[in-house]
C-alpha cells in the first residue's frame, strides 16, 4: 500500500514543482529590469530550473530521499520567498534587488499554492520514503 502512495506523492509534487517552473519562466523576462548585481528576471530563470529539475528527479529518483529532501527545499524556498517579498519590504541587500510586491495576481497566487502544495507533499513524500527504506532494512543479527 505505501508504494503506491508514495508514487502519488511524487505525481502531485512533481505537478505542482512543474506549474512553479513555468509560471517563473513564463514572468521571468517581466522581471529582468528589477535589478541589482542579478536581476529579479535571472532569480525567477533560477527558481524554474531548480523546480523543474526537482520535479524531473521525483520522477525517475523518487524512492531517494535526497530528492525528496531537494524538492521540499525548492518548494520551501519558492513560498518562502513570495511570502516575504509580498508582506515585508526588505529593500535591496547584497547582489539581491528589492523585489517587494505588495499585490496578489493570478500567477503569483497559482505558483504560491503550488509551492505550497509541493512543500507539504515533498516533506510527507520524504517521510514516507524514509519509512519505507528502514522498513527494507534486514534485522540487526
Amino acid at each position: 500500500m505505501a508504494e503506491p502512495a508514495l508514487w502519488a506523492l511524487r505525481l502531485v509534487t512533481a505537478a505542482a514543482l512543474a506549474v512553479d517552473a513555468y509560471v517563473h519562466a513564463d514572468l521571468a523576462a517581466t522581471y529582468d529590469s528589477v535589478t541589482a548585481s542579478i536581476s529579479q528576471g535571472t532569480l525567477f530563470r533560477i527558481e524554474a530550473a531548480a523546480a523543474a529539475l526537482a520535479a524531473l528527479l521525483l520522477i525517475v529518483a523518487g524512492r531517494r530521499l535526497l530528492v525528496w529532501a531537494f524538492a521540499f527545499l525548492v518548494a520551501l524556498a519558492g513560498i518562502a520567498a513570495v511570502l516575504v517579498y509580498r508582506y515585508v519590504d526588505l529593500g535591496a541587500f547584497g547582489p539581491f534587488p528589492n523585489m517587494y510586491e505588495p499585490i496578489w495576481f493570478t500567477e503569483k497566487t497559482v505558483s504560491a499554492v503550488a509551492e505550497a502544495i509541493a512543500a507539504v507533499t515533498a516533506l510527507a513524500g520524504f517521510l514516507m520514503a524514509r519509512q519505507l527504506r528502514r522498513a527494507r532494512r534486514p534485522a540487526a543479527a
